[in-house]
């Protein structure tokens, strides 16, 4: 089994990496250099993923700072924000990050059944 995958996306990227995948969840995060919330999820990062062996899952990591309209296109007002999306369609949304139980609650929430 693996971590699930993480990848980096811009507006050129981003419906690829995000709304065509079929079959798994998509953890959009959003994200910004010097925002504090932010560090602490990126310094949590490999533990929650290592968390979530072998869930049908990727995050899509996009700077809202460098993609301001890929932040304006999903009306976002703050960062961290965290997108969940399905075979194409938001499921959920998450501002700001509320600690490693909160996270991993939602996530595993919205994910899809095992095969």
């Amino acid at each position: 089994m693996s971590h699930p995958t993480t990848y980096d996306a811009t507006q050129a990227t981003f419906d690829a990496l995000v709304l065509e995948p079929q079959g798994e969840l998509v953890v959009v995060d959003f994200w910004g250099e010097g925002c504090p919330n932010c560090e602490v999820y990126a310094a949590a990062e490999p533990a929650l993923l290592a968390e979530l062996e072998g869930a049908r899952m990727r995050v899509v990591k996009v700077n809202a700072y460098q993609d301001e309209e890929l932040a304006r296109r999903f009306g976002l007002f703050g960062i961290p924000t965290f997108l969940l999306f399905r075979d194409g369609k938001l499921l959920g949304k998450m501002s700001q990050y509320y600690g490693r139980d909160y996270w991993l609650g939602v996530i595993r929430e919205h994910l899809p059944p095992s095969a």
